[in-house]
């Protein structure tokens, strides 16, 4: 093990609560081990990598904290609720404040720039909308404002399958801001873009995370973006914590040694 990991501690006084904290997690699928005693934190404002082989339980790890999945053991906490714990109604609740970002992006194609963004509120209003005219005039404004940050205003009323692959995910990125979510979960996002196209959408992310205070998770086979656009490297293989600690304090090396010597086959709960 490079680095073993502890039970996360409550935040010093003065620091804001952890919004994700993982004691001790183990889960099970037909009787195989995909997560073993896992334990983590993540706070607000901050962006963590979690690397590792293909089959080694990331995807299930993001599964768990936004609520898809429940722990056979151990205790999974987000934003101080537990997502086991909750009713449909509170669980419903809870995972309006968690955005997630997809590799294949989940756009309506056939739909601009603008109306995707929009989307983002369905989870706060009341009715089924159709068209940009439906929504409220200060949501427009918003979901303007929201492409004006990823750089995409100019494209707000283009059809989303006509923008490149890196602009389709900024305009998910930008949905995901106009849900207001406190926390952004990323399962490769950028798996399927050029490697400057990838670069330019998770420091986009980062920055934009720092400035509103959103805490990411974000799986990355990409060891050199890890260490690009994380503040934390955490790594995960055969289903084990294998590493959690500042990215300033990694190196490319202790990252591609998690990867050595692994023939583990993916199971789909990755």
């Amino acid at each position: 093990m490079l680095n073993a990991h502890t039970t996360p501690t409550p935040a010093p006084q003065g620091q804001r609560e952890p919004s994700i904290v993982l004691q001790n997690v183990a889960k099970s699928f037909a009787g195989n081990h995909v997560l073993t005693d896992v334990s983590l934190s993540a706070s607000p404002g901050e962006f963590v990598a979690l690397v590792g082989p293909s089959g080694a339980g990331k995807s299930t790890l993001l599964r768990l904290i936004n609520g898809i999945h429940h722990p056979d053991t151990g205790t999974v906490h987000v934003l101080g609720t537990t997502p086991s714990e909750c009713s449909r109604r509170e669980l419903q609740a809870l995972r309006t404040k968690i955005g997630f970002v997809f590799q294949q992006f989940g756009l309506v194609g056939r739909l601009t720039a603008l109306e995707n963004v929009l989307m983002g509120t369905l989870g706060r209003l009341k009715f089924p909308r159709y068209g940009i005219s439906t929504y409220p005039q200060s949501l427009r404004v918003q979901a303007a404002g929201h492409l004006e940050r990823v750089g995409l205003l100019d494209q707000r009323f283009q059809r989303c399958d006509t923008l490149s692959g890196g602009q389709q995910q900024r305009v998910a990125i930008a949905r995901t801001l106009m849900q207001e979510a406190e926390i952004v979960l990323a399962d490769e996002p950028v798996a399927s873009l050029d490697p400057a196209a990838s670069l330019s959408v998770l420091s986009m992310l980062k920055r934009i995370s720092a400035e509103d205070g959103f805490t990411v998770v974000c799986s990355l086979h990409q060891v050199d973006l890890a260490l690009q656009v994380s503040d934390r490297i955490v790594a995960l293989k055969n289903g084990s914590m294998m590493m959690d600690q500042p990215t300033a304090a990694t190196t490319e090396e202790m990252i591609r040694r998690v990867y050595a010597s692994d023939s583990t086959a993916g199971d789909g709960n990755a």
